[in-house]
């Protein structure tokens, strides 16, 4: 699968929250090939990730380690990007963590963690880049959420919750600084495959049954993420804002 050609990304300065696994490695690489200057964050190692996209995209990607739970920390990675490759004026707030829990057994302690994973985070990174984006004369916010929120799913209300505050918190940054051109949306996945997901949660039954209640029968990608991200970040969609673009083969009107 080719993505398109944005050729206003050639040059962007972008940066992508938990960028080097799953959906955001799908992502980073679609940037890359678009020829933008991308900056990533994770906690973990992405040194030889990084290896293998230069040496597939020509275009070596900048690896900041961080934990974007810690906001001091978060802000401090989300500078020194931009002072390695100018104001940030693409973000993607990709990296989240849906850990299962019982509601029940669920204590304070995790639930503030899976919050300011899974929704502080993307607030404390829209306004660290916010101003450069305003300087700038405009920019693109893209908020990951999830269809979990629209199913009445269960076994992961803090994730859950997240996921639902982050389309209000893309609608209410969208008006705000609507007048600064800076878009912001939110693009909501069905199960994508990623790694983590196969290793954890998928087995054949659970997969056979979920793609049963999709519109489309083929099982969703990390690489069929990056189109529709590429385009919400581009000069193409630059009428599109406070809008939530879902991508789940049809789940949720299957």
């Amino acid at each position: 699968m080719t993505d398109p050609v944005f050729p206003d990304l050639k040059g962007r300065s972008v940066f992508i929250t938990g960028g080097g696994a799953g959906i955001g490695a799908a992502l980073t690489e679609a940037f890359l090939r678009q020829g933008a200057r991308v900056a990533f964050c994770q906690r973990s190692d992405a040194t030889p990730f990084c290896d293998a996209m230069e040496l597939a995209t020509g275009n070596r990607p900048l690896f900041l380690p961080c934990d974007i739970a810690v906001t001091d920390q978060l802000q401090l990675t989300l500078a020194t990007a931009a002072k390695a490759h100018g104001p940030i004026t693409v973000l993607v707030n990709n990296a989240a963590n849906d850990q299962r829990h019982d509601t029940l057994e669920t204590d304070e302690t995790f639930w503030d963690w899976s919050i300011d994973v899974n929704l502080r985070s993307y607030f404390f990174a829209c306004q660290s880049v916010i101003p450069g984006m305003q300087a700038a004369g405009g920019g693109s916010i893209v908020n990951f959420s999830s269809i979990s929120f629209m199913m009445a799913d269960t076994g992961y209300a803090a994730y859950i919750t997240a996921n639902a505050g982050i389309v209000g918190l893309t609608r209410t940054l969208a008006r705000e600084f609507g007048p600064d051109r800076i878009r912001v949306n939110a693009i909501a996945p069905g199960w994508v495959l990623t790694d983590r997901q196969k290793e954890l949660w998928v087995t054949p039954e659970a997969l056979a049954s979920h793609l049963a209640r999709q519109c489309l029968p083929d099982p969703i990608q990390p690489a069929d993420v990056a189109g529709s991200v590429l385009f919400l970040a581009s000069d193409a969609a630059r009428m599109m804002t406070s809008q939530t673009l879902i991508l789940d083969g049809g789940f949720v009107s299957g």
